[in-house]
């Protein structure tokens, strides 16, 4: 089993929410949910991350800086976009971010 720290972040509470439970449905996996991108600097400073998912209602120039900055934190940590889509594709995303591993 591979343990995976997520950070979701997004605009919408509500999907933010149903991402985390998505994710902590599978055993290991833990999401810490924020609304507030500005957040960001001071959590990766304070906890291991393995994934940050961008979520809805962020604007570009704000995804384009997460993952600039993501990268200059630790070159190991992985960015996706999700708008939605449903668990399986999610599950499917999260799993293409680590094709050496079984799951």
């Amino acid at each position: 089993m591979k343990l995976l720290n997520f950070v979701v972040i997004g605009k919408n509470v509500d999907i933010l929410n149903t991402l985390k439970r998505l994710i902590e449905n599978n055993t290991g996996w833990t999401a810490y949910v924020m609304d507030d991108e500005n957040e960001l600097k001071t959590y990766l400073y304070n906890h291991p991350v393995d994934v940050i998912i961008l979520s809805s209602g962020l604007p570009e120039f704000t995804e384009i800086g997460i993952k600039a900055y993501a990268l200059c934190v630790d070159d190991h940590i992985k960015v996706i976009q999700h708008f939605g889509g449903g668990s399986g594709l999610l599950k499917n995303e999260i799993y293409s971010l680590f094709p050496n591993y079984e799951f």
